[in-house]
């Protein structure tokens, strides 16, 4: 067990707890593994319990235990899977629809991470015991392109540049209808409903609604539908899907988000992805295939 202490001085007086730390510790951790201390009681002001919202004083103690890693549970598949590129640091992968990222709650067979653990011999930890080497994700059914981190350093890294909008993430989606202008950016923030946690919707007025930023390109206009390429300022959960939903041109196949006919699954393909390597610092890009019943629909040109 690790136990590190910070000092707040008077610049710092004022910020938010989450913020303070995300500051000081950027270079050790990432921002969702410091609110996973401080949410999981690992985190102290002045030696009492706080939350994440607290303000700092000048001559804050803060201290910080991070605790020992928990027995992996996980057990490996050897999962069919699409590797686009592989180092020593990371992995890029094409994730196939119908296919979770990682394990939640009694699920813990069939994701991407099971056969992770299977190709690989080490993935970075901050992630978490269900989430190693996993630097962001994708819903079930949304296909494409992810990285994965081999260690916590590129981890770190590659997360920063998430949040940093250095990064370079392009998808592809089908959405229902005509899509009048030929191209837009949609800034509305998002929050998660409260009468239904498993939806996010976008809201107007609240504290934990968080900024959403979408840009989006029509590639063509066919019976029914409108073809998107949209690239991504932000990274927010459901974040195409809401925006679009919000628009009156809802993903096809979205049964979360009122448009459940056309395909099975929500028509939604991560088809770019560029970030800098963390050892190199050269950028790299990576592109994918739309998947067949995506390709399909387009072909057929009508719903």
């Amino acid at each position: 067990m690790e136990e590190i202490q910070v000092k707040a001085e008077a610049k710092d007086a004022g910020e938010r707890l989450d913020k303070f730390l995300v500051g000081a510790l950027a270079k050790k951790f990432s921002r969702t593994f410091i609110k996973k201390l401080i949410d999981g009681a690992h985190v102290t002001v002045n030696r009492s319990r706080t939350n994440a919202h607290q303000r700092v004083s000048e001559g804050d103690l803060i201290m910080v235990t991070i605790p020992e890693p928990k027995v992996m549970e996980l057990l490996p598949e050897n999962i069919p899977l699409e590797v686009a590129y592989e180092d020593s640091d990371l992995m890029v992968v094409n994730k196939p629809p119908g296919v979770s990222v990682h394990p939640s709650g009694a699920h813990l067979k069939g994701t991407l991470v099971n056969h992770l653990l299977f190709h690989c011999v080490g993935l970075s930890g901050i992630g978490g015991v269900l989430r190693p080497g996993i630097v962001h994700r994708l819903d079930k059914e949304t296909s494409g392109l992810l990285v994965v981190a081999k260690n916590d350093r590129v981890h770190i890294n590659l997360s920063n540049q998430f949040k940093n909008r250095k990064t370079k993430r392009y998808y592809i989606a089908l959405a229902r209808g005509c899509v009048q202008l030929d191209n837009g950016r949609i800034e509305l923030a998002i929050a998660r409903k409260k009468k239904d946690v498993t939806k996010m919707g976008v809201s107007f007025a609240g504290e934990n609604r968080k900024n959403a930023i979408t840009n989006y390109k029509v590639l063509e206009r066919l019976k029914g539908f409108t073809v998107l390429s949209l690239s991504l300022e932000t990274g927010r959960t459901h974040q195409i899907r809401v925006h679009l939903a919000y628009l009156g041109h809802p993903v096809i196949g979205d049964k979360l988000y009122g448009s459940a006919k056309g395909l099975n699954r929500q028509a939604l393909h991560a088809k770019t992805l560029g970030f800098f390597h963390p050892a190199t610092k050269k950028f790299m890009e990576f592109d994918s295939e739309i998947p067949r019943d995506m390709a399909d629909l387009i072909a057929k040109g009508e719903l």
